[in-house]
């Protein structure tokens, strides 16, 4: 049988599961909150065109307001000034959007500490209880932070010193980066960089180290609890918006059953 029937059977036969990592868009999706004199995003919205009426007497449609990076997105280089000139959500090889996926869990830690960081010798140690990092794969890191997603505020978890959300260290965003055989990284938070990582030196580790290796990322992913350690193939597809630095994305993932 050929090698694309065989996944369709299993698939049929529930052998080999879908698992929705997806956030869903609607106008309660968290979207991160810039300090002034930043600019800021739009939440989401729905704007009407018709809905079976004299507009368009057989048809519902709408139009819809929203930023590149809101609910579950897609990070692309040139996201980044560390990335500029690099390649825009429109030019990321097709070979990155599916792709062996492994799963990092930190929930308990994060759980303890809001502003949990991932360090290298984490990496290290799952790699000597799982196996290597997958050459061309995805990392991604759970927390379960995405059991907040439901409120802005509880989501942002910010206080008057910033945002407290996990994240990753300076050291392994450049680990990540220049030594890790990864095509990039996916969170459940509002971005790849930890709530306090303004703060960091330098900021935004994640976002700077990743993008400017053109590698990239995945935020505000959902039931990361439900994939195995490794073994997963993630499917993301983000809109191929020319001269986008990232797009919302439906993101699934394949899960064998053993």
């Amino acid at each position: 049988m050929p090698v694309l029937d065989q996944l369709i059977a299993a698939i049929r036969s529930s052998t080999v599961t879908i698992v929705d990592l997806t956030a869903r868009l609607e106008a309660t999706t968290p979207v991160i909150q810039l300090p002034e004199p930043f600019a800021n995003t739009v939440s989401f919205s729905l704007q009407e065109i018709s809905r079976y009426d004299d507009r368009g007497p057989a048809w519902y449609w709408n139009n819809i307001s929203t930023g590149e990076h809101t609910g579950t997105h897609f990070d692309a280089p040139v996201h980044w000034i560390t990335g500029a000139g690099r390649e825009d959500v429109a030019s990321v090889p097709l070979n990155c959007m599916i792709a062996p996926a492994v799963v990092l869990d930190f929930s308990k830690e994060a759980a303890a500490n809001n502003d949990f960081l991932l360090e290298v010798g984490h990496i290290k140690q799952w790699e000597a209880d799982h196996g290597p990092l997958p050459d061309g794969g995805w990392l991604l890191y759970r927390t379960g932070w995405d059991a907040r997603s439901a409120s802005q505020q509880e989501f942002l978890n910010a206080d008057e010193s910033g945002p407290h959300t996990p994240g990753v260290s300076v050291e392994c965003a450049r680990w990540l980066a220049d030594e890790a055989p990864l095509v990039g990284i996916g969170v459940e938070t509002v971005g790849t960089d930890a709530g306090a990582a303004h703060s960091f030196d330098p900021p935004f580790p994640c976002h700077s180290a990743l993008l400017g290796a053109g590698k990239f990322g995945l935020t505000q992913l959902q039931n990361l609890a439900s994939l195995p350690p490794s073994g997963a193939v993630l499917i993301a597809g983000p809109l191929p918006i020319t001269g986008g630095s990232g797009s919302p994305a439906r993101v699934l993932a394949l899960v064998e059953k053993t």
